[in-house]
């Protein structure tokens, strides 16, 4: 299996097959270079790697996108940490965490973000 067949299966893994089929759908030609980049190098090469477990590579995602404000990309990471094995109680950890080297509106957004999948996935009290 070759890395971009590898990282279509770990995306899968990770966040379902409805997530491959929806995002099979709004490819296209312009943006097939970088779904393709993003199938092979990020989830066929980095995700497939050993060394680490698919819940601490979620906990670094979450913790980067939470510093970037990349608020679209955490929600599916956080989608994709819960199926990883990552609790209500961690992602609070993680987000608090983050609150004190990323600041409070960036861990403010996260929290929101956080709260909304978290809601969706009839997870919040």
């Amino acid at each position: 299996m070759d890395a971009s067949e590898s990282g279509r299966r770990i995306l899968s893994e990770l966040m379902g097959p409805d997530y491959v089929e929806k995002k099979d759908k709004n490819r296209n030609s312009f943006n097939e270079a970088i779904q393709q980049y993003s199938e092979e190098v990020c989830f066929g090469r980095i995700w497939a790697r050993d060394g680490i477990d698919r819940k601490q590579r979620s906990i670094i995602n979450i913790a980067m996108l939470t510093a970037l404000n990349r608020p679209a990309q955490l929600s599916h990471h956080i989608e994709g940490a819960l199926t990883n094995g990552c609790t209500v109680d961690e992602l609070k950890e993680i987000l608090l965490q983050t609150a004190v080297y990323c600041g409070l509106p960036a861990a403010g957004e996260a929290f929101r973000i956080a709260e909304e999948v978290l809601r969706t996935r009839g997870l919040l009290d």
